[in-house]
């Protein structure tokens, strides 16, 4: 039985050219960073050149460039850091509801340390007001940190708009781009963000590596206190193999390239919602809105349980996964469904989340599509 993986927004294969690219360089390029000798140096040159790489692909410069973690340590890095550093200047946060649970529970720590957020709503189709924004914003308001690609559901922010809402504000604008770098033209200047995170693994990169893009002049104060890697802002040596991976994966995705799989996911969205349209299955769409991104296609089955459903397509070889975060073996309520439809809805419990990425053909997906079909009559039988 041939197993097809279609939960690219959770975390991606690694792609062959990184593999060999990531080899290579722990095989020959074994040096820290920050030693004066041949091999650090050496290290170094990677480290910088793959840094600039990087940069370049969000239009930003090489020194606004901080390598972390993880997506989530550069979400933490730029919420906690900028509140802290920022605090003199007033204690106003906002998000929204829908946030990444890395910038949520971030959120919901600061307002422990005497923090006040204001935490934005979605509509039911799980869009975003910018007039919403403008209405929390105050005086004190210090930070803004909205997503730009909701992981759950694919519906995309109005960045660009709330950026030019906040460029005469005090506020700064942070993003989390994890779903969007990649796939999204991204221009930190266009955007007017003040701090973007992202993630190596969501582009078929290595895991344990992030990025956060801090613009020049901002203060920010290390998560990780030791050395002075990483500009004096994040301490640790840095992970020389992985950074050169994440380099190497971002060189792979070219302008053209973006939009060929931007067009791909588009027609496997498109397969999938046909067919269930022409064997006339009861089942609706979590978060289609005008701005979506095509690589998250979110979809509740009524009368189908999220984790039955789960379970049998993994059975029948597909990996997909439900609405809802699965955590120590159970499925909790989606907060993202929750804030888009209420705590009582029978979608929270009934939906699945399909993510595509490279590796799928047409042939793969009409076969999910087919499967669906076939396991969604049976289970609501």
């Amino acid at each position: 039985m041939k197993s097809i993986y279609l939960d690219h927004a959770a975390t991606t294969p690694l792609a062959p050219e990184v593999i060999e690219e990531m080899y290579t360089v722990m095989k020959d390029t074994f040096g820290n960073p920050s030693s004066l000798h041949r091999f650090g140096q050496s290290a170094q040159g990677v480290l910088e050149n793959s840094r600039e790489i990087i940069a370049k692909s969000i239009g930003a410069e090489s020194n606004e460039i901080i390598f972390t973690g993880s997506g989530s340590e550069s979400d933490n890095l730029a919420i906690l850091k900028t509140a802290e550093n920022y605090a003199h200047l007033g204690k106003h946060l906002i998000t929204s509801q829908v946030e990444h649970s890395a910038v949520l529970k971030t959120f919901k720590y600061l307002e422990k340390k005497g923090f006040e957020v204001t935490y934005l709503p979605v509509t039911s189709s799980g869009e975003l007001s910018v007039a919403d924004v403008a209405n929390a914003l105050r005086e004190d308001t210090i930070l803004v940190s909205l997503m730009h690609t909701n992981n759950e559901t694919g519906a995309i922010f109005p960045i660009r708009d709330i950026g030019e809402l906040l460029k005469d504000h005090q506020a700064l604008f942070h993003t989390d781009a994890v779903q969007a770098y990649g796939l999204q033209e991204i221009d930190v200047h266009d955007w007017q963000v003040d701090l973007l995170s992202a993630g190596a693994h969501k582009i078929n990169g290595p895991k344990g590596l992030g990025f956060l893009y801090v613009q020049k002049g901002m203060i920010i104060s290390p998560l990780i206190h030791g050395g002075e890697q990483e500009n004096k802002k994040r301490a640790g040596t840095e992970n020389i193999p992985a950074i050169a991976g994440f380099a190497k994966a971002v060189s792979l995705l070219t302008a053209q390239k973006k939009k060929n799989n931007f067009d791909s996911y588009q027609l496997y969205r498109n397969i999938i919602l046909d067919t269930l349209s022409k064997n006339h299955l009861d089942f609706s769409v979590n978060g289609q809105t005008v701005d979506q991104s095509p690589h998250i296609l979110n979809l509740s089955f009524s009368g189908v349980s999220s984790e039955m459903l789960l379970t049998n397509l993994d059975l029948r070889g597909f990996a997909v996964s439900a609405g809802s975060a699965c955590t120590a073996g159970t499925i909790d309520p989606s907060h993202v469904l929750v804030a888009m439809y209420g705590a009582d809805s029978s979608i929270i419990n009934t939906s699945i989340r399909i993510s595509f990425g490279i590796g799928l053909t047409e042939e793969d997906i009409q076969a999910f599509a087919n499967t669906l079909v076939e396991l969604v009559s049976r289970l609501s039988g």
